[in-house]
């Protein structure tokens, strides 16, 4: 159900161009926010199209680089005038036998799933200071959630790291009224792929959006287990 309730929000989206992150900014932009889309690369900006009929605009960073992520939020700011709400659905999944792991390895997935919630929180939540019921939403895994898989150290560590950092930051800036959530899925699934077990990626959004209403006001440092059926 869209009630518009969101209508003037500025609605951060990391992670626009993957599948998930449409999927969150078409749900937001149903609900009237005003939409602030990142993707990676200054090529995938130019050629990014926002959900018909949506205000907003499109930014790009690397969101392991500290001054890539400072420059973004600061183009946001300088071109919306304040933040609401951050959604992080950028990340990277690999698996790897543990023995044949590289540092390289180890660094890819920490940077893409833990460094880059981290950077990109503390840039939004600057940008929240003084505005009612700012939003950090990111997202882990089942491996992060509740237990790590083999094949997949790394991003079981990272995503395990997620959760630990989110609920860390809620606890901190709650007095200053913003609230930090994870939301865990299993296995996502998308339209038209095959299958019955996990969650849909519409139904992702859907929470997203539930945490930035008036009922989700109620709830802070948030591990929502999305699995879905057959988990």
């Amino acid at each position: 159900m869209e009630t518009r309730s969101l209508t003037h929000k500025v609605v951060v989206v990391t992670g626009a161009g993957g599948r998930l992150g449409q999927a969150i900014l078409q749900r937001f932009a149903r609900e009237g926010a005003r939409l602030a889309a990142v993707v990676r690369t200054a090529d995938q900006a130019r050629q990014f199209q926002l959900p018909e009929g949506a205000e907003g605009a499109v930014f790009h960073a690397e969101l392991a680089d500290e001054a890539q992520v400072a420059a973004c939020f600061g183009k946001i700011w300088d071109s919306f005038g304040y933040v609401d709400v951050l959604v992080h659905a950028a990340g990277l999944w690999a698996e790897r036998p543990f023995l044949e792991m590289t540092l390289d390895d180890w660094r890819a997935l920490l940077d893409a799933n833990l460094t880059s919630t981290f950077l990109c929180f503390r840039e939004a939540a600057r940008l929240m200071r003084g505005r009612p019921n700012g939003r950090l939403i990111a997202f882990a895994s089942m491996q992060g959630a509740d237990r790590g898989r083999a094949r997949q150290a790394a991003y079981s560590a990272a995503k395990g790291g997620l959760v630990r950092l989110v609920e860390a930051i809620g606890s901190e800036l709650a007095a200053q009224g913003i609230t930090a959530h994870v939301i865990a899925p299993s296995v996502i699934r998308y339209d038209g792929q095959e299958g019955t077990s996990g969650v849909e990626a519409d139904k992702l959004a859907e929470l997203c959006v539930y945490l930035c209403s008036a009922a989700g006001a109620a709830l802070n440092g948030t591990v929502l287990r999305a699995y879905g059926r057959g988990f």
